[in-house]
């Protein structure tokens, strides 16, 4: 439930067109639901502008699709439902109990996630632009820009724009000053957020991949590199965290 459909209904209660008892009914579930293993989070768009995602790793397929199923039985139901790190497996058992949702969902392989889209408004104020160093970085870029999308931003992307051919992003210098805000992901030394960081003057979100040789030490060598970056515009996530760097880039392109 939004801010916007919690005015509505309370006007619904005031002009008698909405019985007080079926506004409670409503509104029992906030600002949680208990279903013993987990406690769906539904005031979240509420307090924070967006539904709560389901992280599917380390949960069992079974208990995604009821928390799954536990925000799509919230009415009014105009949230978009995004599951990440998913598989085939949770894909199937969500599937199941979409219902009348199920044309309208989606598993993206690349980003390992899981989208029902209900809601296609853009609440951002610009264009959020999510850069990847190389191809192998692709999936977390991807991670970020289903995110950023399903958050109601307008969102770009450049591809394949690393250091080792730098000419690449410079191409596109004009696209990365238009962006109200750029999340950078790379892997390796994690140079690139601070190459683009010099190029603009709006926040960059890097995040490092754990794409590398042996002493890429599984991301670490690119977070250090990030968290040292001489360009003061740029902020670091966790490593492999697309969802992370663009949960942060919503909040700031609505500011």
């Amino acid at each position: 439930m939004t801010e916007s459909d919690l005015l509505k209904l309370l006007e619904e209660v005031r002009k008698g067109s909405l019985a007080p008892a079926k506004a409670v009914d409503l509104l029992k579930n906030l600002p949680f639901e208990d279903l013993d293993f987990a406690k769906v989070d539904h005031h979240r768009a509420l307090r924070q502008g967006f539904a709560e995602v389901v992280f599917g790793k380390g949960k069992t397929a079974a208990q995604v699709a009821e928390i799954v199923n536990a925000l799509l039985a919230r009415k009014p139901g105009r949230q978009n439902i995004l599951v990440t790190r998913a598989d085939p497996k949770i894909f199937a058992a969500v599937k199941r109990i979409a219902g009348a949702y199920r044309r309208s969902m989606k598993f993206h392989p690349l980003s390992r996630a899981i989208t029902i889209e209900r809601n296609t408004e853009i609440t951002g104020k610009g264009t959020i632009v999510v850069v990847s160093a190389g191809t192998s970085d692709i999936p977390v870029a991807e991670e970020a820009l289903l995110t950023a999308r399903l958050m109601g931003n307008h969102v770009e992307h450049l591809y394949d724009v690393g250091v080792a051919g730098i000419h690449r992003l410079l191409k596109h210098s004009d696209q990365l000053i238009k962006a109200r805000v750029i999340i950078c992901v790379a892997g390796m030394e994690g140079a690139l957020p601070s190459v683009v960081g010099g190029l603009v003057a709006v926040p960059v979100i890097a995040v490092p991949t754990s794409v590398g040789y042996g002493a890429s030490f599984g991301g670490v060598a690119a977070l250090l590199g990030m968290l040292n970056s001489c360009a003061s515009n740029v902020t670091v996530v966790n490593i492999d965290n697309g969802f992370g760097a663009a949960r942060v880039a919503s909040c700031i392109n609505r500011l």
